[in-house]
C-alpha cells in the first residue's frame, strides 16, 4: 500500500488486507504479508502501521510510483498486490486476483465498472470523461483488452514485475505497467474490483486534470507509432498528392486543378515533416526495443542498416543536385531570366533535404541501437543482452 499521510484510513485498510489473505491462504494455502510504503508522511502514519501489524518501508523518492515500486523492490512475496491505503478499494477483490496468477496470468487487473462504483466514489469527469477516453486511447495504441486501465487495484507476478523494470514516479505508473505487459507480450487477465468513497477527511492526491494529461502524454511517449508514425504517413501522403498534383500541372499546364507555387511549397514542407517524423518513430521504436520493453517492430525492418541510410542518402543527394544543376543550367539558357514554375528546384532542394536528414537518421539510430550498424541485429539484443527476435519474450 503506498501511504502518504493515511492515519484515518490505516486501521481499516490493514484489518481489511489481512482478511484477504486470510482467504489466500485458506483457498490457495499461500501466506503473505501486509506492507505499507510510506512517502513521508507526518501524521503519524508509519508508528501506527507498525501497531496495526503491517511491514513499513520507507520510500524518500516521492510519487505513487515511486512508493510502489519502492515496495514492491522490498516485499518478499512471489505474488504483488497493490491497492491504495485510502479505503476506497476491498482487498478481498484481490484474493480472485492471485488465482489468476496461480493459473498462469502474469498481470490481473480489477475492473471498477464491472465490479461497481459506489455513490460519490468517482468523480463524474474522470468515470464518464477521463478513464473512458485514456483507457480507449491506451487499448488503440497498445491493444490491451482491458476496460479500466487505472483501476488501483491489481495484482503481478515477481518475475514479470522485474522484467517490466518500471520507474514512473508519478500517476502515470498505472499505465505504464499495463502498457509495459501488453509490449512484451505478458498475460493480462481481468477481474471485477469495487470502489467505494475513501475514508479520508482531506482531499485526494490525485489531482484528475494534471494527472490525465501526464498518463495522456506518457501514452504517446511509449507509442512511437502513433506518436510519429501516424502524422507521419499523413504528412507524406498529403505532401505527395501536392507534389504530383504540381508535377501534372507542369508538365501539361492548364489542367484542373491549378497547383500554384504556394501549395507546391506546402507540399514540399509535408513531405519534409513526414520524412523526419518517420526517422524520429524508427528511432522511438529502436528505443525501446533496446530498453527491453517493445519486441521488433515493423518501424526497424531487419535489412535497413547504417550503411544502407548512408547511401539513400548519398542517392538522394545526388538526385536533388542533378537537378539543381539542371535548373541552374535551363537559368542561364534564359538570359538569366525567372523559370515559369519553381518545381524543379523545389524538388532538387527536398531531394537534397530528405537525403542529409537520412544520412543523420541512420547515424542517430545507429546510436540508439548500441552503437550497432545493423539496426535489425540491435533491435534483438537488450543492454542486458537478451535475445528478443520476434516471438520470444525476453529472457
Amino acid at each position: 500500500m503506498p501511504c502518504l499521510n493515511e492515519k484515518q484510513s490505516l486501521p481499516h485498510c490493514v484489518a481489511n488486507a489481512r482478511e484477504a489473505l486470510a482467504l489466500i491462504e485458506a483457498r490457495y494455502g499461500l501466506g503473505g504479508e501486509v506492507v505499507v510504503a510510506d512517502n513521508g508522511s507526518t501524521d503519524g502514519s508509519q508508528a501506527l502501521a507498525i501497531q496495526l501489524g503491517a511491514r513499513v518501508v520507507d520510500v524518500c523518492a516521492k510519487g505513487y510510483g515511486a512508493a510502489l515500486i519502492g515496495g514492491f523492490e522490498q516485499a518478499y512475496g512471489r505474488f504483488l498486490v497493490m491497492g491504495d491505503a485510502d479505503g476506497s478499494y476491498d482487498f478481498t477483490d484481490a484474493v480472485a486476483m492471485v488465482g489468476r496468477l496461480l493459473d498462469g496470468a502474469d498481470l490481473c487487473m480489477g475492473s471498477r465498472f464491472e465490479g461497481g462504483i459506489g455513490a460519490g466514489a468517482m468523480p463524474w469527469k474522470n468515470r464518464y470523461i477521463g478513464n473512458p477516453a485514456l483507457t480507449g486511447i491506451l487499448n488503440l495504441f497498445f491493444r490491451t483488452g482491458v476496460d479500466d486501465a487505472h483501476c488501483g487495484l491489481r495484482a503481478i507476478r515477481r518475475e514479470a514485475y522485474g522484467e517490466l523494470a518500471l520507474q514512473s514516479c508519478g500517476m502515470e505508473f498505472a499505465s505504464e505497467m499495463v502498457i509495459k505487459a501488453s509490449l512484451r507480450c505478458l498475460r493480462i487477465d481481468q477481474v471485477p474490483a469495487t470502489l467505494s468513497p475513501d475514508l479520508r477527511d482531506r482531499a485526494p492526491h490525485l489531482r484528475p486534470w494534471r494527472d490525465g494529461w501526464r498518463h495522456l502524454r506518457y501514452l504517446f511517449m511509449l507509442s512511437p507509432t502513433w506518436a510519429f508514425g501516424v502524422p507521419a504517413a499523413a504528412a507524406l501522403l498529403f505532401g505527395a498528392v501536392l507534389l504530383l498534383a504540381a508535377s501534372i500541372q507542369y508538365l501539361h499546364p492548364g489542367v484542373f486543378p491549378a497547383i500554384g507555387p504556394y501549395w507546391t511549397l506546402l507540399g514540399s514542407a509535408s513531405v519534409d515533416v513526414g520524412h523526419q517524423a518517420l526517422l524520429f518513430g524508427m528511432s522511438g521504436n529502436l528505443y525501446g526495443v533496446r530498453a527491453g520493453y517493445r519486441r521488433g517492430s515493423w518501424m526497424v525492418a531487419r535489412r535497413i542498416s547504417l550503411e544502407a541510410m548512408l547511401v539513400a542518402g548519398l542517392a538522394l543527394i545526388t538526385a536533388g543536385c542533378v537537378i539543381l544543376a539542371l535548373v541552374a543550367y535551363g537559368w542561364v539558357n534564359r538570359d538569366f531570366q525567372a523559370a515559369r514554375s519553381i518545381l524543379p528546384p523545389v524538388l532538387g532542394t527536398l531531394a537534397c533535404i530528405l537525403g542529409f536528414q537520412t544520412m543523420l537518421g541512420g547515424l542517430l539510430m545507429a546510436i540508439i541501437g548500441g552503437n550497432e550498424a545493423q539496426f535489425g541485429a540491435a533491435a534483438r539484443i537488450s543492454p542486458a543482452g537478451h535475445r528478443t527476435s520476434e516471438g520470444r519474450r525476453l529472457a
